[in-house]
């Protein structure tokens, strides 16, 4: 079994484990190692990836499988944050790179798990903004340490295989990760890249230069031709590699054009700023911050583009979530491996 596969399996087999403590009841005493590392950098996750995934030199180390896209973003000049650069410039273009999680670059995308979308919008003048988020709501941990501590787990013991039980015991002892991991189990793969939502998963606050407080926001993207997902026997009539293709029949429909709308969700003080893995309630108020409407699907533009999510424009910044934190010095050192043909 390939490696991208085990991995979901393994994740969606641990969501079950969690929720039912009988995975214990055949005479095995529960792991005790079910604590976090104490410390967790950069280079541990590169390594990481590359034990989960093998190494593939020239390739992102993680979100290893993607396609270039090139886009245009339409601003809503209606909202909170109308007087920045990114929102006052007009139609602006865009460069968006989806992908599939892990670090295959030949995973079979009929696996569920995780995509990605990361979209850097250009401004006049050279300034940058990045929106870089995954198809599941919540990340799979609360900080990076115990992250580092679930990808450790994932690892395949001296059988080719993660252990199960000790993987579902590490689950249950840190609750951050629960979440992810439901979703994991729950959760098909998306028939489309342009049939999925994407989320931002961190805090972000803007603020004009005019005024005295801050918006705080979390963000997502909606897909304009709704979410879908494969079943069993969908899955089966499909190549392992499909996504590709059908995203560039969808763009090549004029009758019916491919767009996401970025979607703000306005926080209040007591959302947390620091925490990924947990959502903030339905019931915030929701901004529209734009459209992205996708041109053409198949270029090398983005082969050489860093979707670094502290990359900013003007007005925005990013909150002290040390997941957040933590992704620049990661996609820094994957962004110079790929360049360099590690």
């Amino acid at each position: 079994m390939k490696k991208h596969t085990l991995i979901a399996s393994s994740l969606a087999l641990s969501g079950a484990l969690f929720l039912n403590a009988s995975a214990f009841a055949d005479g095995q005493k529960q792991p005790a190692d079910t604590a976090p590392p104490e410390t967790a950098t950069a280079v541990d996750f590169i390594n990481a990836f590359e034990k989960l995934s093998g190494a593939h030199p020239g390739f992102r180390k993680a979100h290893a499988k993607g396609v270039c896209v090139q886009a245009t973003f339409s601003p809503n000049t209606d909202s909170p944050f109308a007087g920045s650069p990114l929102f006052s410039n007009g139609d602006l273009p865009a460069s968006i790179r989806f992908s599939v999680g892990g670090g295959n670059p030949v995973s079979d995308e009929r696996t569920p798990g995780v995509r990605g979308m990361g979209t850097q919008i250009k401004l006049p003048g050279g300034g940058m903004h990045t929106f870089t988020g995954n198809s599941t709501p919540v990340f799979a941990a609360k900080d990076p340490e115990t992250f580092l501590g679930l990808l450790q787990r994932l690892m395949p013991d001296e059988s080719g295989r993660p252990n199960m039980a000790r993987l579902g015991a590490y689950i249950a002892a840190n609750p951050s990760t629960q979440a992810g991991a439901m979703w994991s189990r729950t959760t098909p793969a998306p028939a489309s890249y342009a049939n999925t939502p994407y989320f931002g998963l961190h805090t972000f606050f803007y603020q004009a230069d005019d005024a005295q407080e801050q918006v705080k926001f979390r963000w997502h993207i909606e897909p304009s031709l709704g979410n879908k997902g494969l079943d069993a026997e969908a899955s089966a009539t499909l190549p392992a590699l499909f996504l590709e293709d059908t995203l560039k029949e969808q763009v090549a429909n004029e009758e019916t054009p491919v767009t996401f709308t970025i979607i703000a969700t306005l926080g209040e003080e007591n959302d947390t700023n620091i925490d990924p893995s947990v959502q903030w309630p339905k019931e915030r108020p929701q901004v529209n911050m734009g459209t992205l409407t996708l041109n053409s699907v198949g270029t090398q533009s983005c082969d050489k583009t860093n979707y670094d999510p502290n990359l900013l424009s003007s007005g925005f910044t990013p909150s002290d979530d040390p997941v957040l934190r933590m992704r620049s010095p990661a996609y820094g050192i994957s962004f110079g491996k790929r360049l360099s043909g590690q």
